[in-house]
C-alpha cells in the first residue's frame, strides 16, 4: 500500500476540507497522514487531523523555512495552502518545494498577485474578453456621470469585510473616506454564484461546479445549491484557463438574464467546498491521484444537480490543559534561548539543508503538567500536538 502525507496550512475552520482529505486517503486505499498548521491553538481544524503544528504568521520571514521543516519531518507529499495571504508566497516557492518532493497545490505567483487585487482581476479578465462589472478606482470617478446603485469594497479585502452597497453620492463619498484603498463597481443584479474549479498541474480543467449562494454569512456560504448549467460551467473554465489556474480555485459572479459577470477569483479552496464535494466532485481524491502521477480524467458536468446545503454551527471543546499544551509552544524564530527565561531545557535543532539552526525551548512546566518531551520533538519553532484523528 502506497503512502501519501498531506499538509493543510491555516486549518482554521476548514474541518470539512481536512476530513475530506482523510476520507479520500481511505477510499483510495492509501496509507498516510493529514497534518495541519495554524497560528492559533484554538482553531478547530487542528483537532480533525493526525497531527498539527503551531506556526507564525505568513509575514514572518521564517515562515517558509518552518513549513519546509514540517514537510521534511512529516515526509509530506502534497501541500494545500488555504488562505489568500499565503497564495502568492507559496506560488513563488513552489519549485523549491517540488525539489523536496512536495507538490504545492497552488497557482503561480503572478496568478496569486492578480487575484489578490480586485482591480487587477477585473482588468485582466476584461482584457481576455471575459464579462466583468464596470469598475473604478477613487481617482477615476466622475461623480456627475455615475448611475446608482454601486458597490464599494477594499481592493485587497476578503470575507466581505468593508464591502458596502452604495445607494447615492452621499454614501459614496462617505465610504470612500471610510474604507481604505477601495474599488467601486457597478452593482450587479441577479443571483450570486461561486464556481468551484479544479485544474491539474498542467492547467487542464478537471471540474467546475457552480453553486448558488442562497444565504451568506460573513462572506461564507451558509445555504446553497448546485446548478449544472453548461453556460456557467463554460464561463468557469474560460476564467480558470485565462488565469492559468493550477489546483483549486473559486470564481465569484452574478448571473442575470442568462449572462454572468465575474467580480472575484480566489485561487484556493472555497469556504463552501463541502457542498461541491458532497455533490460528487471529489477534489481531495483527484489532487491525491494527481500527486501520485495518475491521470485524472475530466469530470466537467459530472456532479449532482440541485443538491441543497444548509449549514449549522458545531463546536470543539478543549480542557485548559489541552488548550495550553496541544500545540506545545510557539517560539519566534528571532528569539534567542537566553530570552526565553527559565525553561525545562533548550536546544538547537537543524532539519534539512534549507533550515538554519533555530532556537527552541520547552514551556516552563507547571506542577502536574502532563506534557511529555516527545510532544516537542519537532524542528525549529513549529511545535507538534499528537491529538485528534481522521474519524
Amino acid at each position: 500500500m502506497r503512502e501519501i502525507n498531506i499538509l493543510i496550512t491555516a486549518a482554521s475552520r476548514r474541518v470539512s476540507l481536512i476530513q475530506g482529505f482523510g476520507q479520500a486517503l481511505k477510499r483510495l486505499g492509501l496509507r498516510g497522514n493529514v497534518i495541519t498548521s495554524d497560528m492559533n491553538v484554538l482553531s478547530p481544524g487542528l483537532y480533525f487531523c493526525n497531527r498539527h503544528y503551531l506556526v507564525p504568521l505568513t509575514t514572518n520571514r521564517r515562515y517558509i523555512p518552518i513549513i519546509k521543516s514540517i514537510c521534511f519531518k512529516e515526509r509530506i507529499h502534497l501541500l494545500i495552502p488555504t488562505i489568500d495571504d499565503e497564495l502568492q508566497l507559496f506560488g513563488s516557492h513552489a519549485e523549491s518545494f517540488l525539489e523536496m518532493g512536495v507538490r504545492v497545490a497552488v497557482s503561480g505567483a503572478e496568478t496569486g498577485a492578480i487575484c489578490n487585487d480586485k482591480h487587477r482581476t477585473v482588468q485582466f479578465l476584461a482584457g481576455k474578453g471575459l464579462p466583468v462589472p464596470q469598475s473604478w478606482l477613487p481617482e477615476e470617478l466622475n461623480f456627475g456621470s455615475l448611475n446608482y446603485p454601486l458597490f464599494l469594497k477594499p481592493r485587497h479585502g476578503r470575507g466581505s469585510v468593508g464591502a458596502h452597497y452604495i445607494a447615492n453620492e452621499k454614501e459614496l463619498r462617505f465610504f470612500l473616506g471610510y474604507v481604505p484603498d477601495p474599488i467601486v463597481q457597478r452593482f450587479l443584479p441577479g443571483r450570486e454564484f461561486t464556481i468551484d474549479v479544479l485544474a491539474d498541474f498542467s492547467g487542464k480543467i478537471i471540474s467546475a461546479v457552480p453553486r448558488e449562494r442562497l444565504v451568506v454569512r460573513s462572506g461564507v456560504i451558509d445555504r446553497g445549491q448546485t446548478w449544472n448549467n453548461p453556460a456557467l460551467i463554460d464561463l468557469g473554465v474560460r476564467v480558470a484557463e485565462a488565469l492559468q489556474i493550477r489546483g483549486p480555485a473559486n470564481i465569484q459572479l452574478k448571473w442575470h438574464r442568462e449572462q454572468g459577470a465575474v467580480f472575484e477569483v480566489n485561487p484556493r479552496f472555497s469556504g463552501g467546498i463541502n457542498l461541491t464535494m458532497a455533490a460528487g466532485a471529489d477534489f481531495p481524491a483527484w489532487l491525491i491521484e494527481m500527486r501520485l502521477g495518475r491521470k485524472v480524467r475530466s469530470a466537467l458536468g459530472k456532479f449532482t444537480d440541485g443538491l441543497l446545503m444548509s449549514c449549522y454551527e458545531t463546536a470543539v471543546f478543549l480542557t485548559p490543559r489541552v488548550a495550553a499544551h496541544s500545540g506545545a509552544i510557539q517560539v519566534s524564530a528571532e528569539v534567542a534561548p537566553a530570552d526565553l527565561g527559565q525553561t525545562a531545557r533548550s536546544r538547537i535543532l537543524v532539519h534539512g539543508p534549507w533550515l538554519e539552526a533555530q532556537s527552541f525551548a520547552e514551556q516552563p512546566q507547571a506542577k502536574g503538567s502532563e506534557l511529555h518531551p516527545r510532544d516537542l520533538n519537532c524542528p525549529g519553532p513549529a511545535c507538534i500536538a499528537d491529538r485528534g484523528g481522521l474519524e
